[in-house]
């Protein structure tokens, strides 16, 4: 079966999915078979929200039949750093059916890739009658690469049995990653949450790649395959083919630059065990030094040159959506702060940066502020002083003042710079990634359109319902699509190191920036 490979080599992924649908009679249809011909619905975007997904429809070859390896295209390509980001990657991608053995290749010039390394493959299946995507299967795969060199700009290929990107017809699907640095030297990362399936989330996407980041930090809510987002079984209008489509969006950025994910309310996907955390241990391949991977596998952290990164799950501690609430029996909260010591303790760590999905800090009208992160972890923060703190979950860009013990300790105008050795920690969140927008109680105020509201009147969430507030601590309100990016330059012992911190919008206009600045040991 198949076609010629020159006809192969010609067509698009979505041409050689239709093929692979139109190949297979109902004839040779059999109940409860072995591979799915769902395909991924590449170029579905609506405008301002989630895409409707326009997959074939589903069909299931026999066992005794297989498809022919190079009618099937690896897409979604994503990368994931290890433990050690100076030596540790992990490639995954996805594939429309099963396929035999598959590989990754890897080598330091495109023309070179001698080196093949066997993948995972990991299956998930959605059950009969969950959602519009029931008794469907999808196919992750995974490579995780050891032993790589520090600094090193490394060409790979994903492939199976037949389908070899080292053959010269599929150059073209060939990517490039870059290790962590072996010393600290400046980079830049770049930060949103909520972003789902939409043009605004691919215009994001665009913007983010031509920041050049070696790293993205995703603050949860990842593509919405589940809308509702309570993280229940009764939650209606799941479909899972919506992660085909999120991968397919990605791919652009997150093929060639670690996409590191944090864990939000929608992505507690209650059909897969343990914790509805099944579906994301399927399609990502996250650092394991977390706390409980059984439990917590969004928990973890890493370092790039000077800055430690920490990702945590505020599902475990949010009054708000309480789906999950108290999964860890307290082990996450113990691990942070064994984690923020030893970081802080670290004569080679300038910088701390936490990010995860429910606020510590927002006055958006939709979620506010999350009590159970302000009791949990606001007080480690403050004694192990974060220099910032990165969230999503309010579909808005806010900033905070320096803020120490819930007051402002000191104003933190646009342009300003923090120290928070001595000041306080600085709250952002990032939640305008590409689902649709949320308000504020109060005017926005940015760069360019500053408004002096001396008090904005929200809630924060607590145990059994919301309390209100009047704060102070508001400094930037923005309701608009945007994203973070953060310029991080080292320094020698004894001189100022710094983070660079900018609010840029999906129109490339800059609507907040500030400076974080500690002294380098």
């Amino acid at each position: 079966m198949g076609v010629p490979e020159r006809l192969a080599a010609r067509m698009s992924m979505a041409e050689q999915h239709e093929y692979l649908r139109a190949r297979f009679s109902r004839r040779t249809l059999v109940r409860g078979g072995a591979v799915t011909l769902g395909a991924v619905a590449g170029g579905a975007f609506v405008a301002g929200g989630t895409a409707q997904a326009a997959v074939p429809t589903q069909r299931t070859a026999p066992a005794t039949e297989s498809v022919d390896g190079a009618l099937v295209a690896p897409f979604g390509r994503h990368l994931a750093y290890g433990n050690d980001p100076r030596t540790e990657m992990t490639v995954s991608w996805q594939v429309p059916v099963a396929v035999k053995k598959p590989f990754i290749r890897i080598g330091a010039h495109p023309w070179d890739l001698s080196r093949k390394i066997d993948a995972e493959i990991r299956t998930l299946h959605t059950p009969a009658g969950v959602g519009a995507s029931g008794d469907h299967t999808q196919y992750y795969v995974h490579a995780r690469l050891s032993r790589l060199k520090p600094g090193r700009t490394y060409y790979y290929g994903v492939g199976h049995a037949g389908f070899d990107p080292a053959e010269a017809h599929l150059a073209g699907t060939l990517g490039t990653f870059t290790t962590a640095p072996a010393k600290a030297e400046p980079f830049t990362f770049t930060a949103f949450g909520d972003q789902g399936v939409s043009y605004h989330g691919l215009a994001n996407d665009a913007l983010i790649l031509a920041q050049n980041p070696a790293f993205h930090l995703h603050a949860g809510d990842i593509a919405y395959g589940d809308p509702a987002g309570q993280g229940k079984t009764s939650d209606t209008g799941f479909d899972s083919r919506v992660w085909d489509q999120f991968l397919h969006q990605t791919e652009s950025v997150a093929k060639s630059v670690p996409w590191m994910v944090a864990y939000g309310n929608h992505d507690m996907e209650a059909w897969y065990s343990p914790n509805g955390y099944g579906g994301e241990e399927a399609r990502w391949e996250l650092p394991d030094n977390g706390p409980d991977k059984t439990n917590l596998p969004g928990v973890y952290s890493f370092t790039h040159g000077n800055t430690a990164v920490v990702s945590l799950d505020a599902n475990d501690i949010s009054f708000e959506i309480p789906a999950n609430l108290g999964i860890s029996g307290g082990t996450q909260t113990t691990w942070l702060e064994r984690t923020l010591k030893a970081y802080r303790a670290d004569k080679d760590i300038d910088f701390i940066v936490v990010f995860f999905h429910h606020c510590a800090y927002c006055t958006a009208t939709a979620h506010a502020s999350e009590g159970g992160v302000r009791d949990e972890w606001v007080p480690l923060f403050e004694k192990y002083t974060v220099d910032l703190v990165i969230n999503g979950h309010n579909h808005v860009y806010e900033r905070t003042d320096v803020i120490k013990g819930g007051e402002v300790a000191k104003e933190l105008p646009i342009g300003g710079t923090a120290y928070p050795e001595t000041e306080g920690v600085v709250y952002v969140t990032a939640g305008a990634a590409g689902k649709s927008l949320y308000a504020f109680s109060a005017d926005e105020s940015y760069e360019g359109d500053v408004k002096d509201d001396e008090s904005v009147s929200s809630f924060v969430c607590v145990d059994g319902g919301k309390r209100s507030e009047t704060v102070a601590w508001s400094r930037v309100r923005y309701l608009d699509y945007s994203f973070l990016r953060v310029d991080v330059t080292p320094a020698a012992k004894g001189r100022t190191a710094t983070l660079k911190v900018r609010g840029i919008a999906e129109t490339g206009e800059q609507v907040d920036h500030f400076t974080v600045a500690r002294r380098s040991r």
